[in-house]
C-alpha cells in the first residue's frame, strides 16, 4: 500500500510514500520506549524551552505549512495560516501552564501527609484527520509531551507530508531522538500498534466508525483511550438576537475549513418569527462566498479534502431531497472535489440532512414555532459536541444553553476550540477531554501518595 499526497482542487498526484513494514513499526515504538527512559525524568524547564522553540519554528514557517496544507488536503492558505498560530498557541500555552497543572496536590487524610501526584505513563498513540492536519496534533502533542509522555502519530493517509513535517518540527525544536514520531502506516496497521506493550493508550479525531473501531481495540487491551469524534451542532437563533450578527456568523461557522470541521454548525434551528429574515440574509452572505483555488489569497472555501468524500457529501444531499427537502443555494457539484455552499430547507426527521454529519458546506436550516420546539431539535441527535444559541436575553440564552446536550455551548459565538476551555463531546461524539488542565491530565497515572 502507498500513502498517496494528491492535490484534491486538481486531482495531481504530488507525492506517494511506500507504507511501513511491520518491522519498521516495531522498531520505531521500541526507539520511542527507549527515548522515553530519559523524556520522563526531564525537569519541566527543559520540556517548556523545547515546546516553546517548537512554537517559534511554526511560526517562522506558517506560509510553507499554509501552503502544505492547501495543496494537501485544500485548506484556504489564510485559514491555514491561522491553523499554524493556533499550533503555536497551544504549545505556548503549555509550555507556560504544564508545571503548575501536574503540580501535586495536597489532600487531608489520616496520614502524616498525603497527596496526589501526576506522573507520566509512556507511549501515547494519536490516530488524527485530514481536516485539521497541524491543530489536531499539536493540541494533543503539547500536553502529553509536557506531561513527560511519547508519542507516535498515525496521521490520515491523504496528508502524508504533514505528518512528515511535524516530526521535522520536533527535531528542529531540539527534542531526543524519538520523542514523537510519525509512523507512516494505513489504517490497516493501527490495531497492531494498540497491541504492542510498550503503547499505553490512544487517542483518535475523527468518524464515530473509527472512533468505535479504535474505542474497542483500545478496550479489548485494557488501555486509556480518548474520542473526539463528530459533531452535527446546533445553531440557535431565536427571534429576539442580533439577525446582521447571527446570519454573518452563521456563514464562518457552517463553512469554515470548507465546511469540513467536527464543530461547524451544521443545523440551523430558526424561530418561526424571524425565520424568514433570517434565512434571507443567511443565504445572500453564503451566496457571497468565494470558492476556489486554496493557494488564492481570496478564496473562502477550498475543495473538499478528496474527490470520494465530496461525493458522499452529494450523495447526503441528493438523499435528502428524494425525501422532500428543498435546494434554495447550491447543491451540485464542481469539478475536481470542489462542492459549493449550499442551503437545504423543509428538513425532517428521517431525511440524511436531519439525522447524519454533513462534513462540507452544507447548511441544514430547520423552522421551529418557538424557543422549546428549538431545543427538542437541538437534542434530537445521537451527536453531541458543540452548540450555539443567539439571543439579546442572556439569561434566556443561559438557560437554554444548559439543557443543550453537549460538550460545549456557546451564547451568541460560534461553537471554537480554545487551549485554556476543555474540549470533547458526549453520546457518539465522543468520550474524554483534550486542552485546559483537563487534557493534560487524561494520559498521566493520577497517583495517590500516603506517608506516615
Amino acid at each position: 500500500m502507498a500513502l498517496e499526497s494528491l492535490n484534491p482542487a486538481t486531482g495531481e498526484v504530488l507525492e506517494t510514500f511506500d507504507e511501513w513494514s511491520d518491522e519498521q513499526v516495531a522498531t520505531t515504538i521500541e526507539a520511542v520506549h527507549g527515548a522515553y527512559q530519559n523524556w520522563r525524568t526531564t525537569s519541566f524547564a527543559e520540556r517548556k524551552s523545547l515546546l516553546l522553540k517548537a512554537a517559534v519554528i511554526l511560526r517562522q514557517r506558517k506560509d510553507e505549512f499554509a501552503t502544505m496544507m492547501a495543496l494537501e488536503m485544500g485548506k484556504p492558505v489564510v485559514e491555514g495560516r491561522a491553523e499554524i498560530e493556533k499550533c503555536a498557541l497551544v504549545c505556548n500555552y503549555y509550555a507556560e501552564n504544564a508545571e503548575q497543572m501536574l503540580a501535586p496536590e495536597p489532600i487531608a487524610s489520616d496520614a502524616s501527609r498525603s497527596y496526589v501526584a501526576f506522573r507520566p505513563q509512556g507511549i501515547v498513540l494519536a490516530v488524527m484527520p485530514w481536516n485539521f492536519p497541524f491543530w489536531q496534533v499539536f493540541r494533543f502533542a503539547a500536553p502529553a509531551l509536557m506531561a513527560g509522555n511519547v508519542g507516535v502519530l498515525k496521521h490520515a493517509s491523504n496528508v502524508p507530508r504533514c505528518a512528515l513535517a511535524i516530526e521535522q518540527v520536533f527535531v528542529e525544536a531540539g527534542y531526543p531522538a524519538d520523542v514523537f514520531r510519525t509512523l507512516m502506516i494505513g489504517s490497516g496497521k493501527v490495531a497492531q500498534v494498540i497491541e504492542h506493550p510498550y503503547v499505553v493508550a490512544t487517542t483518535l479525531t475523527g468518524s464515530d466508525i473509527a472512533g468505535r473501531k479504535v474505542a474497542e481495540k483500545s478496550g479489548a487491551m485494557l488501555k486509556k483511550s480518548v474520542m473526539e469524534l463528530g459533531g452535527s451542532d446546533p445553531f440557535i437563533v431565536l427571534n429576539d438576537a442580533d439577525l446582521d450578527l447571527a446570519a454573518s456568523v452563521a456563514v464562518t461557522a457552517r463553512c469554515i475549513n470548507s465546511g469540513q470541521s467536527c464543530i461547524a454548525a451544521k443545523r440551523f434551528i430558526v424561530e418561526d418569527g424571524i425565520y424568514e429574515t433570517f434565512l434571507e440574509k443567511f443565504k445572500a452572505n453564503m451566496a457571497a462566498l468565494k470558492m476556489g483555488d486554496p493557494c488564492d489569497e481570496t478564496t473562502q472555501v477550498g475543495p473538499q479534502a478528496r474527490e470520494d468524500l465530496m461525493r458522499e457529501l452529494h450523495r447526503q444531499v441528493e438523499g435528502s431531497v428524494a425525501k422532500g427537502a428543498k435546494v434554495i443555494l447550491g447543491g451540485m457539484p464542481g469539478e475536481a472535489a470542489f462542492y459549493p455552499p449550499t442551503i437545504l430547507t423543509q428538513v425532517s426527521k428521517g431525511m440524511p440532512a436531519y439525522n447524519e454529519e454533513f462534513f462540507g458546506p452544507v447548511a441544514i436550516v430547520i423552522r421551529v414555532k418557538d424557543a422549546e420546539e428549538a431545543l427538542f431539535v437541538a437534542n434530537d441527535t445521537e451527536f453531541g459536541l458543540g452548540g450555539s444559541v443567539w439571543t439579546r436575553d442572556i439569561i434566556k440564552g443561559e438557560k437554554i444553553a444548559g439543557e443543550i446536550r453537549s460538550g460545549a455551548v456557546f451564547v451568541n459565538s460560534m461553537t471554537k476550540s480554545d487551549p485554556r476551555l476543555p474540549f470533547g463531546g458526549v453520546g457518539i461524539s465522543g468520550f474524554g477531554r483534550e486542552l485546559s488542565h483537563y487534557g493534560i491530565k487524561e494520559f498521566v497515572n493520577i497517583q495517590t501518595v500516603w506517608i506516615q
